[in-house]
């Protein structure tokens, strides 16, 4: 059953015609394994070796061998991160910012509970970092591992990474990035730029769930963290998963081609909704940087309403989105994104991320706004702090004074 409207693509996104057309062969046809000394599994290998250059050039890396296929985002950061740390040896210093996606915070945790010494970056109201804090941070120099998001999964926030690379970079440190939301809607060069390593995710670039790529710089000393086997010139054992490879290539080729488009596209749509639903709904806000952000992304919060709520509202009339990180739904504790960025708490529960695609349409947009208007009306004549803040059913003490 698909949604009548879905806004929902910084969570996944559909898998593109062209590439699941790509895919099919390599399921039918070219099935044997390309580590095989025979033709039938060793012809496979070219088409790999192809996928390779294809996530290259969308990154804008120098050497197609510094592209390592894995499972997905969350496996690259991990690689990225602990394998970082393991090759440089003794206790480094990790830095990271508290806005991260859990599969970069989770590392983190783990070595500091493991005993190494973590530091983590504010974010001030917009969701922008401080470059003096990373500057302070970063100088233990060397012996530092930093890692640092390009563009934040719930606010759409872009953070300044060339910037932050250079004074990781001037200190002797390690310097990785989370661009899985960034990559592939819109350009980035690492050849360019001081990144030693960074990570992608299929699914979020229309390729299917189960694949992604981290970019190891050559001369960058990563410690393989899954071992047994030669592939991916022994920095990721396992035999590689050829039709979900071959996806990701085509689909790196089809956002090269169309980032302009696609980006223009979503930014009319997401500029559009914003303005309905401010106009259409009172105590609503967006949330961060409204100039230095993705051109797909809008989250709003709502006061005195549950995100919660909202979203099963949505979703009995088929619209699909998100309240967050997929990877954090379930909890009913509020985002930490929006808690780092000193949200009101009268909104902090209240939040809704609208992310969108390349295949959105006005129509959805319509369709939202058409629904948000008595969705969030009907939820705040049920919230015991009323439908108006300071209004008479209002309980919420002093917090409306």
């Amino acid at each position: 059953m698909n949604p009548l409207i879905y806004v929902d693509n910084n969570a996944t996104t559909a898998v593109a015609p062209e590439v699941t057309e790509a895919m099919m062969p390599f399921f039918t046809e070219y099935w044997g394994n390309p580590s095989s000394m025979h033709t039938f599994g060793g012809g496979v290998k070219k088409y790999i070796d192809t996928a390779r250059e294809q996530v290259a050039e969308l990154i804008g890396a120098e050497h197609p061998h510094e592209i390592v296929f894995t499972s997905c985002g969350s496996e690259s950061d991990n690689m990225a991160i602990r394998g970082a740390v393991d090759a440089m040896g003794g206790h480094p210093h990790v830095i990271t910012t508290r806005v991260e996606h859990a599969a970069v915070l989770g590392p983190c945790h783990y070595l500091e509970d493991k005993g190494f010494r973590f530091s983590t970056l504010d974010v001030n109201e917009q969701g922008n970092l401080d470059l003096e804090q990373v500057r302070e941070l970063s100088m233990s120099g060397k012996h530092t591992v930093a890692s640092v998001m390009w563009a934040n999964n719930e606010t759409g926030v872009i953070f300044p990474i060339p910037e932050i690379g250079a004074i990781i970079k001037e200190n002797g440190g390690v310097f990785h990035t989370d661009a899985v939301q960034m990559a592939g809607k819109l350009p980035l060069s690492v050849k360019d730029i001081p990144v030693d390593l960074l990570s992608i995710s299929g699914h979020k670039i229309h390729a299917p769930k189960g694949v992604g790529a981290l970019y190891i710089r050559r001369g960058t000393k990563v410690t393989p963290h899954i071992m047994g086997g030669h592939q991916e010139r022994g920095r990721r054992a396992g035999t590689e998963n050829v039709p979900y490879i071959v996806g990701l290539g085509k689909a790196c080729e089809l956002a090269l081609q169309s980032m302009a488009k696609d980006a223009n596209h979503e930014r009319k749509l997401r500029d559009r909704l914003e303005q309905g639903i401010l106009a259409t709904c009172p105590g609503a806000r967006v949330s961060g940087d409204l100039k230095n952000r993705l051109p797909n992304t809008t989250n709003i919060s709502f006061e005195y309403v549950e995100g919660e709520a909202i979203l099963l509202m949505l979703d009995d009339v088929g619209i699909c989105a998100s309240t967050g990180s997929a990877c954090a739904s379930g909890s009913l504790e509020p985002s930490h994104v929006l808690r780092a960025m000193d949200v009101p708490r009268t909104m902090l529960h209240g939040s809704i991320r609208f992310s969108f695609g390349r295949y959105s349409t006005e129509k959805d947009v319509d369709g939202i706004l058409e629904q948000m208007p008595r969705i969030i009306a009907r939820l705040r004549e049920m919230s015991p702090f009323g439908h108006e803040s300071g209004g008479t059913n209002c309980h919420c003490a002093d917090s409306c004074a």
